[in-house]
């Protein structure tokens, strides 16, 4: 695959991950409080599974696009800059295994309390923020790439 095929993909996977995380912060996880008591354990398993089908092909594409241009950079970006972009891929990545990961079986097993809510959400700025800048860097080695 050429240096431009992998850029476009890490920028459309990136692309991607940012709309998503916006809506999962101001709209998805706030939302967790509004589910009834009763269906709240059985809407966040559901919820889990459901999502996992549409959050990782993008994070997979990404990651491994990220890495493709950390080892073979094109020259109009370095290395240096595609290091940065694998860096934050790794944060987002841990994030989502220590911190997200766990608040969702959390409310699996015990319904969406408001304080396990408030965390998930307090806890997915990080994410936001991250994919936010992993979409505005892909879209600068696009650029970049294109001149």
């Amino acid at each position: 695959m050429s240096s431009e095929g992998v850029l476009g993909a890490q920028a459309l996977a990136s692309g991607v991950m940012c709309g998503i995380i916006w809506f999962v912060q101001a709209v998805h996880y706030p939302l967790f409080a509004a589910v009834p008591d009763a269906h709240r354990a059985e809407y966040a398993r559901l919820n889990r599974f459901s999502t996992a089908w549409v959050v990782l092909p993008p994070m997979i594409i990404e990651a491994v696009t990220a890495v493709w241009l950390a080892i073979w950079p094109p020259a109009a970006v370095g290395r240096t800059v595609a290091i940065v972009g694998v860096a934050l891929v790794a944060v987002l990545w841990l994030s989502t295994l220590t911190v997200q990961m766990p608040l969702h079986l959390q409310l699996e097993r015990q319904g969406s309390t408001q304080v396990v809510v408030s965390q998930l959400v307090r806890g997915n700025w990080l994410r936001t923020i991250l994919w936010t800048a992993r979409a505005v860097l892909a879209g600068w080695m696009v650029a970049r790439c294109g001149r």
